[in-house]
């Protein structure tokens, strides 16, 4: 009995110091997320002026936004162009991730080609944005090299201010974040499990399907998470590769706040959070993703 008391005094020790351990974190939260939050929340019902804003609580802020068909056609744009970027990067970092991660052997070289992948973030990221202007241009190099090897006659305008160029930049720009998580999961793989399968006949495509794929979901899913917040939250892209022809949710944000409208640019803030949060979910519910990693 002794004994017994002895390994339980510890036990209940550890249970009584674990709130302490976790407050810190929790604390942190709270001041610098939620409470921001519930502030934007506060600020979006408050009623807007030309001038000024007033702490009278009222829909005016909603029933504008929700009344406008610009707004909405920019709500519906960034959701537009998330879903295309986030297909984009998949598509461009899944293969490239399946070479480092699982067709290299050599580990070295795996960690060589992966940091060649973020070498692009050694620079600003307002330059890489603004680096696109040069080559997706009319006269740019894009269009330069297209007409020298006779694949079209005349410049493409379409490259630059335009949505697709928009979708080049952000692809390019974000297109890391989905093959990391990849390559990660991809690497954690046996390779013992891809031999078996080759033993009892199953061809790549088989392999592919049945055990590499739903391996490295997690990381699909993790990667998806990194470029949907990302993408979601984007201004700067736009506004540099669209000539301002494009506007997503964070350029209404970011005009509004220059305006001094601070109840409307609370409500897009709020708008935007619930789509993230929505999106989010939707993907931690494909995966658990603490019980994978």
């Amino acid at each position: 009995m002794s004994g017994t008391a002895v390994r339980q005094a510890p036990q209940q020790k550890s249970r009584s110091s674990a709130p302490w351990l976790i407050a810190p974190g929790v604390l942190w939260m709270l001041v610098f997320l939620v409470t921001p939050i519930l502030l934007i929340v506060y600020v979006s019902f408050w009623t807007q002026t030309t001038f000024k804003i007033e702490p009278t609580l009222t829909l005016q802020s909603w029933q504008a936004f929700f009344g406008s068909d610009t707004y909405l056609n920019s709500l519906w744009t960034t959701v537009r162009i998330w879903l295309i970027v986030l297909a984009s990067t998949f598509i461009i970092g899944y293969p490239t991730a399946l070479f480092v991660g699982l067709f290299v052997k050599n580990k070295t070289l795996s960690t060589v080609l992966l940091v060649i992948c973020v070498i692009p973030f050694w620079t600003s990221f307002l330059i890489r944005v603004l680096a696109w202007r040069p080559m997706l241009g009319k006269e740019g190099a894009i269009n330069i090299l297209l007409q020298k090897f006779g694949i079209i006659s005349q410049p493409i305008e379409a490259l630059l201010f335009t949505e697709l160029s928009v979708i080049i930049g952000m692809t390019q720009i974000y297109v890391v974040f989905m093959v990391g998580p990849i390559a990660f999961m991809l690497g954690r793989i046996d390779p013992n499990i891809i031999e078996a399968a080759r033993d009892l006949g199953a061809g790549f495509g088989r392999i592919f399907w049945k055990i590499i794929f739903p391996l490295s979901l997690p990381g699909v899913v993790v990667g998806a998470i990194f470029v949907s917040v990302m993408v979601l939250g984007e201004f700067a892209t736009a506004a540099a590769l669209s000539g301002r022809k494009v506007n997503l949710l964070g350029n209404i944000i970011v005009t509004q706040v220059g305006s001094l409208k601070w109840a409307l640019a609370s409500v897009v803030g709020v708008i935007l959070t619930i789509v993230m949060g929505l999106v989010i979910a939707g993907f931690l519910r494909i995966v658990d993703l603490k019980r994978e990693l």
